[in-house]
Order: C-alpha cells, then structure tokens, then sequence
C-alpha cells in the first residue's frame, strides 16, 4: 500500500502517457476493420492496403531510435504533443482518401512516424523515469495494459458506425477519439520536470556509446532477433484477421468483437506479466509467450473458423499482446539504466518492426498469390516455436554481464 500511495504525485503522468498509448495503439490496432468496405470502395486490393501498414510499421521503427535519442535533448512533452498531431492529420487523410497514395501516406507514412513519438517506446520510458525501481515493473504492466483500452472502444465503435454510416464516418470517429491524445501527451510530459540535472564535472555518456554497448551484450541481441517474429505474428493478426473472418464468410462484426476481446485480455496480460517480470526471469516469460502464441495459430486457423473458436482465439491472444512491453521495456531499463532507455528499446522495436512489415505486406503478398491465408499463418507459428526456445535457452544466459549505463 505504501508502494501505491507513493505514485500518487506521478499520477498525472501516468495517466496521461496511459491515454496517450490506449489511444494510439487502439486505433491503429483497429483499422483492419475498414479493409474490406475501403478496398471495394477506392478500388484497391487487399495486398495493396496492406502496403501501407506495412509502410507505417517500418517507419514507426526506423524512426523509434531517433525519437527515442532526441527525447534526451529535447524531452518527452514535444515529441508526444507533435506526433498526436501528426496522428490526427494521418486519420484525416485517410478518412478522405480515394488513391492508393492517400492511404499509404496517411495510414502509413503519417501515423507510422506519429507511433513513433506516442507508441509503446515512449511511453513505457516515460513511466519508466516517473517512478521508483520497486514499482517500476508492476508500473510498467499498468501502461501495457492500458495500450490494448483503445481498441476495446475503438473497433467496436468504428465496425458500428461504419456499417449504418460507411467506413469514412468510422474513420472520422477515430479522428475524434484521436483529439483526446493532444491533452494526454501534454500531461504525460510533466516528466520533462523530474529528470535530473547534469553533474557539474561529469561527463555524461553518449547515446553511441550506449548503443553500441547493448549491441555486444549477447542477450539484448536475441531479444531483439525474437522481437521480430512478435511484431510479425501481432500484425498479421491485427491487418488480415477481419479479412480472413469475411473470406469465411463471418459477421463483419465478429471481426471487430475478436479485436475489442483482443484488448480486454491484454488487459489482464499485460497486468499479469508486469507483476511476473517482477518475480520470474523476463526472458523466459518472453519465450513462453512466443510458443504459446504459435500454438495457438496452430489451433485457430488448421479449420474453418466458428464464433465460439473466434472468441477463444482472440482471448487467448489478447493475453499475450502486449505482455511482452513490461517484459522488454523493464528488462532493458533493468539492465542498462534509465538514460538511454527510450533509444535502446527503440533500437530492439526497430526488429519488431522489420516483423511487422513482414506480417503486414507479406501476409497481404502470400495472399495474393495463393488466395488464402494458409501458408502465411504456418510461416509465422513455425518462426514463433523457434525463436520461443531460442530466447528460453538465452534465459539462462541472461547472467552475463550486461555494460551498465547511466540513469
């Protein structure tokens, strides 16, 4: 309880970068759900939409480690504040659009670089650098979780708004949930006001150095490597999920209920990761989560999907989304120290963002050529049983001495 009374002064930044993220991730999770109506309506192919969330995926990761770098510049409030403006102008644009280039530069490019400065990264080390080491991991679950909050209202509302008014009412609701994102990012910058000063006669470490340090540290490097095959199983889900419902001929609103149950359970997920990455080896809780998602690729698409196997999937999965942010994030901030942190962790999304592209286009790509979805889903749960045992043998490896950074 005292733990809990003790984040009562930081509660304005949790909050805020909790918002920030919950909407974020909720309506960029959710706009699969405008796939089937957009495509007939602009005249575009299924592969050619997921261009752009491929685009947007790898942009978010490019970018990620040079947001990250310049939030120790210049600090977090102006980077957050700009890209929930960048995020509004790319709903805008999408929800306009009648090309291809429309939706790639305002779904990809536009909130690519948007996620860049509000998506998990920034806001993990937002809370990370609020609050104190004994809290940090369950602080770290509490964020997590409240990233899957968006979709839970975003998919649900926008599939319903969509269907009686079309998919540019839909998209132009998600612009208004988005306007809430500019208060949100404002608050969660008070952070800028507790970092520390610089130590007169110290000299404080590079962010080259800080670099190149986690990449010699071997088991940052397999995080990393695993980290790939997690955005290409989350965003093959959350791009061709609605698509593969409709080919089998589901209610288009059972797409947008196995997304909003998706975000409920990481809910529960990502509460019960941050409490474990606090008791249990973080990398192997990492490499748990990546086999039991594969077996459950395994489960759901070897038949014809049903209702009832919908929901338990999309459960399922929803427990172990974004359970793995808690584990990243506090295991680098435990590892390397606070300073660097939003870079670091930028450096390792960079790979789960090369996973995303390829979830998103090649999942879009292997469609188009094979007319179903078979060889991408086998694909992504083989990779997943991999990597899963990979990144549990390095759990008992994650002894080695990692460069310790500055706070």
């Amino acid at each position: 309880m005292s733990r809990l009374h003790a984040l009562r002064p930081v509660l304005p930044i949790l909050i805020g970068a909790s918002v920030m993220l919950s909407l974020a991730m909720g309506l960029r999770q959710s706009l699969g759900i405008f796939v089937p109506p957009l495509t007939r309506d602009i005249g575009i192919s299924i592969g050619d939409f997921t261009i752009a969330v491929a685009i947007q995926n790898l942009t978010w990761g490019i970018l990620q480690p040079f947001a990250g770098a310049l939030a120790v510049r210049v600090g977090f409030r102006p980077l957050m504040v700009g890209g929930s403006l960048l995020y509004l102008v790319g709903l805008v644009l999408l929800a306009t659009s009648h090309s291809l280039w429309a939706v790639i530069v305002g779904a990809g490019l536009l909130i690519g670089t948007a996620m860049a400065t509000t998506g998990t990264a920034m806001a993990m080390a937002t809370a990370s650098a609020a609050v104190s080491p004994q809290v940090r991991s369950m602080v770290l679950g509490l964020v997590s979780a409240s990233g899957s909050l968006g979709a839970m209202l975003a998919a649900p509302l926008g599939q319903s708004i969509a269907r009686d008014w079309g998919w540019r009412m839909g998209v132009a609701a998600f612009v208004v949930l988005a306007l809430i994102m500019l208060p949100a990012a404002w608050n969660a910058g008070r952070v800028d006001r507790s970092r520390p000063p610089p130590v007169p006669g110290h000299a404080e470490q590079s962010g080259t150095h800080a670099l190149l340090g986690a990449l010699r540290h071997p088991p940052f490097v397999v995080m990393s490597l695993a980290y790939t095959v997690c955005g290409m199983q989350l965003v093959f889900l959350t791009t061709h999920l609605p698509a593969y419902l409709d080919i089998c001929g589901m209610d288009p609103m059972l797409s947008a209920q196995a997304l909003g149950l998706i975000g409920g359970f990481n809910v529960l997920g990502s509460l019960f990761f941050g409490w474990a990455g606090g008791r249990v080896n973080k990398l192997l809780l990492l490499g748990s989560i990546y086999i039991l998602r594969s077996l459950g690729f395994i489960w759901f698409f070897h038949a014809m999907p049903s209702p009832g196997s919908t929901m338990v999937f999309a459960s399922v999965m929803g427990f172990l989304w974004l359970g793995v942010s808690p584990l990243v994030q506090g295991w680098i901030a435990q590892t390397f120290g606070l300073r660097w942190q939003a870079m670091i962790a930028g450096v390792a999304f960079f790979s789960h963002q090369i996973g995303s592209f390829i979830g998103a286009f090649g999942g879009g790509w292997l469609y188009d050529l094979t007319h179903n979805y078979a060889t991408a889903w086998k694909i992504g749960a083989t990779l997943g049983l991999v990597v899963g045992t990979i990144q549990i043998g390095f759990a008992f490896l994650s002894r080695i001495p990692a460069p310790r950074l500055a706070a």
